[in-house]
């Protein structure tokens, strides 16, 4: 089978897993399901991915991909950014990527301890990628930054908890009400900016 078909079927089977998981938990998703939205059988899919986290691993990496081409373009499209604006504008691009806030919510241990570690190098390299791109954007606007890697490995793990804070069910909104417990509801874009505002330390 061609590299061209491959690729093909893959994306197919990642479009699936991305259209159920717009509606549904992860738990919920099996591999049957996943096969009910492509054009091929159950069997079919194990010739490209033996779990459905490896499914999920996929999605993810292609989420990371597209959240580094929107910090290219910041990279590309600025000769100069104050803080103020860095924060804005990357704090844009978090906002955008809604299913990779999902996707990090959830339990990456398992995700990635039952992936084979072909998948699993091909998922670091992209997120290994969105660092790099992170520390050169960095470098470009915040030369003199002493603290740039406080600010990366301060900023990465902060993204974990956006989507739970910001994405937040009725049910969720019922018991905190009725346990009285204060709380005030932000967007992504909110938590992200304060984040980035609090580690530029402005």
């Amino acid at each position: 089978m061609g590299r061209e078909i491959t690729d093909f079927r893959k994306e197919e089977i990642i479009n699936a897993c991305e259209r159920l998981y717009e509606h549904n938990s992860f738990k919920d998703i099996t591999i049957k399901l996943i096969s009910e939205e492509t054009t091929f059988s159950r069997p079919s899919i194990y010739n490209y991915f033996q779990t459905k986290e490896e499914i999920f691993l996929a999605l993810f990496q292609r989420e990371y991909e597209k959240w580094i081409e929107d910090l290219q373009k910041i990279y590309n499209q600025n000769e100069k950014l104050e803080k103020e604006e860095f924060a804005d504008v990357l704090a844009r691009t978090i906002e955008k990527r809604v299913k990779l806030l999902k996707l990090l919510s959830m339990n990456l241990y398992d995700i990635e301890e039952n992936s084979r570690i072909e998948n699993l190098v091909e998922f670091k390299k992209s997120y290994g990628n969105a660092i790099s791109m992170i520390r050169n954007l960095l470098d470009k606007f915040f030369s003199k930054m002493t603290e740039k890697e406080e600010f990366i490995f301060s900023f990465f793990p902060s993204m974990f908890g956006i989507y739970p804070y910001a994405v937040v069910t009725e049910k969720q909104k019922q018991a905190m009400k009725e346990a009285n417990v204060p709380y005030k509801y932000y967007s992504i874009y909110e938590i992200a900016k304060m984040s980035i505002k609090n580690l530029l330390k402005i």
